[in-house]
């Protein structure tokens, strides 16, 4: 079976500097994304109440969005990623946070309120 693409938007009340620090430094993510965040090689390594997962930074452009692949989707060579832009509207000049991700099927649901409740984390830690 194969993984569905989705993708979320979240209003951020904070500037593309700070957030892309969250989005892209293990120091940022660790304090919203995993309980500890560490980092060799484009490789980072998330680690929530014991448990490791891998990524690896795919592409980055600074203050505007960071692209990541779970290493096992990598090893399996999956054209997933999960990847965090930053868009600031040229009118109302909002940012928001444009989440895009892969789950299965049936797993979409789950995986769109983990990320508003990891969003909710950044916000929380952004004072936004």
């Amino acid at each position: 079976m194969s993984k569905e693409k989705f993708e979320l938007e979240f209003l951020v009340n904070a500037s593309a500097k700070i957030i892309y620090q969250c989005l892209s430094t293990p120091s940022g993510l660790s304090e919203w994304f995993a309980d500890d965040v560490n980092i060799r090689d484009d490789v980072f390594t998330f680690i929530w109440e014991g448990t490791e997962e891998s990524a690896k930074i795919l592409t980055r452009k600074k203050d505007e969005f960071v692209k990541y692949q779970w290493m096992e989707n990598f090893e399996a060579g999956e054209k997933t990623f999960f990847e965090i832009r930053i868009h600031i509207d040229a009118l109302t000049k909002e940012l928001a946070l444009i989440v895009t991700d892969f789950a299965e099927p049936e797993d979409v649901e789950d995986a769109k309120l983990l990320w508003e409740s990891q969003i909710d984390a950044l916000r929380h830690v952004l004072g936004s």
